[in-house]
């Protein structure tokens, strides 16, 4: 990076300047929370706030979202930003005093520290668009917590053209406040949602072998689909199937004739994701055929693993160095949960950094999706700093 320390000072500088804005920004987020597809008033309040900072908009193949432009140099390469924007249907219970005031509706993941982190590096970058050396796109994602999931619309909008690379974050409960986690490779996990149609034959409960009873093949259906993972995959390879929800039967004494699993599968090996989605519908449809029912299975959403690029990791390491001086930056741990942004990650190379938001004193340590989840929006500064320092480092000579 030119000018090293003048301009990490200078990043520095501006992005605690900026803290008390991005609080009110965040704070504001956190009280009118929208969960997937009903991002309507977040959106337009995003779409404000990057046209005020003079952004050119791409229009979007979505009810929700935005796609927005810091173009400098003409034809130079361009980095791509991401956030997403949705919340949770979760009954806050933090007591905060801005605390939702969406009946049944928070921000129980981060997605409203996400939000202001890049708001603060679009009006960061606006300022110190003399030191960039090409272009920078912010995407507002909806639509994360819920599949199908944001990211391919996006996509599909455009939010990739040209793209060199992309950079997105996420807010860690487990990681301390001033602490940045990163891994390279594989770090979050495939995500395969799915349903189940079992349909059988109505009956009498007293006379069931004039049924076919649907309820009575879910179940078996269900304890087979388990054995997916202790008999078919590779003992080292972590793969959880769960079935979240089942609906089925109208009254005591009739032979339900149609039933409905709700399922997730996860996995970190890229081969067991690619045969998983296969093995339940064999298993579902051999079990099926075994009791004289008929299965349908439904693919909801098919998010690849979660691979960051280590090329972008030592961007952010390095960045991260810099601007916080050593011992800032731990491993992040693999887990079972499931991005999105894995789908960006399939096209471009990039990386998702942890950003740290633990801190006990103010109760900021619940887990993600709790109702009492609480983050330390000390972190703005740190997020907001690091992306814009790598940003700018990226656009002078890539990795």
């Amino acid at each position: 990076m030119s000018s090293a320390s003048s301009l990490k000072d200078q990043i520095l500088k501006e992005a605690r300047a900026l803290f008390k804005e991005q609080v009110a920004f965040r704070r504001h987020l956190h009280q009118y929370p929208e969960i997937s597809n009903e991002e309507f008033e977040t959106t337009k309040r995003i779409t404000a706030a990057v046209k005020k900072l003079g952004f050119k908009l791409r229009p979007v193949k979505y009810d929700t979202g935005v796609l927005a432009e810091l173009n400098v140099v003409k034809g130079g390469p361009t980095i791509v930003v991401r956030t997403d924007i949705d919340a949770l249907p979760v009954t806050e219970q933090t007591g905060l005093p801005f605390a939702s005031k969406n009946a049944g509706r928070m921000h129980a993941c981060g997605h409203d520290m996400h939000m202001a982190t890049v708001y603060g590096v679009a009006v960061l970058l606006n300022r110190l668009r003399d030191h960039l050396e090409g272009n920078v796109r912010f995407i507002f994602q909806p639509a994360e917590e819920m599949p199908p999931g944001g990211a391919r619309p996006m996509i599909a909008s455009g939010a990739l053209d040209n793209a060199k690379a992309i950079l997105g974050l996420h807010v860690d409960p487990g990681v301390p406040t001033g602490k940045i986690g990163l891994r390279d490779g594989v770090t979050m996990a495939s995500v395969t949602d799915f349903d189940l149609i079992v349909r059988g034959r109505a009956g009498h409960a007293a006379r069931p072998h004039t049924g076919i009873d649907a309820i009575a093949t879910a179940a078996e259906l269900v304890d087979s689909i388990q054995k997916i993972v202790s008999r078919e995959v590779d003992p080292i390879a972590p793969v959880a199937i769960t079935f979240g929800q089942i609906e089925g039967g109208r009254a005591r004494n009739v032979i339900a004739d149609e039933v409905r699993l709700v399922g997730t599968a996860r996995t970190l090996s890229e081969t067991a994701a690619k045969k998983v989605a296969k093995q339940i519908r064999r298993t579902a449809e051999g079990i099926a055929r075994a009791r004289g029912a008929r299965v349908e299975m439904n693919l909801i959403a098919d998010y690849p693993v979660l691979k960051n690029d280590p090329r972008a990791n030592r961007l952010l390491a390095r960045n991260a160095e810099m601007l916080f001086g050593r011992g800032k930056v731990i491993e992040s741990n693999q887990g079972l949960g499931g991005e999105d942004f894995a789908c960006y990650l399939e096209k471009v190379p990039g990386a998702m950094f942890r950003l740290g938001t633990m801190n006990k004193k103010i109760r900021a340590d619940q887990p993600w999706h709790s109702a009492r989840f609480i983050a330390d929006e000390n972190a703005l500064p740190i997020g907001t700093a690091l992306l814009t320092a790598a940003v700018i480092d990226f656009l002078e000579g890539g990795f």
